[in-house]
């Protein structure tokens, strides 16, 4: 009686290295985006039509994509520019720390 030995398959090529991992930084947890997005909506409703659909847009995909130290920079910008106010600009950056996570 002969044994068989396990075929194993290898899809991966010899000469193929590691891939390098990315550094991880601080985003948006994306199991909670749709809290995220009802509270953020809650947050711009008082604005003016014209700058709310863009606020909510900006601020959500900065968050996702990009990080948490670039979406507080944006929201510190438009404070400075003058389309939203001290009380909106606080709100959104406590929004915005308490929806991070590392990834």
């Amino acid at each position: 009686m002969v044994v068989r030995k396990k075929f194993v398959r290898n899809f991966r090529k010899k000469n193929q290295q590691d891939p390098v991992k990315q550094k991880r930084s601080k985003k948006l947890d994306m199991r909670k985006t749709d809290e995220f997005n009802f509270l953020l909506g809650k947050i711009v409703d008082p604005l003016p039509e014209s700058v709310k659909g863009a606020i909510k847009g900006s601020v959500y995909s900065i968050a996702s994509k990009q990080g948490t130290k670039e979406v507080k920079d944006y929201i510190s910008k438009k404070h400075s520019e003058g389309i939203i106010d001290n009380d909106t600009e606080k709100k959104l950056m406590d929004l915005v720390a308490d929806y991070t996570k590392y990834r």
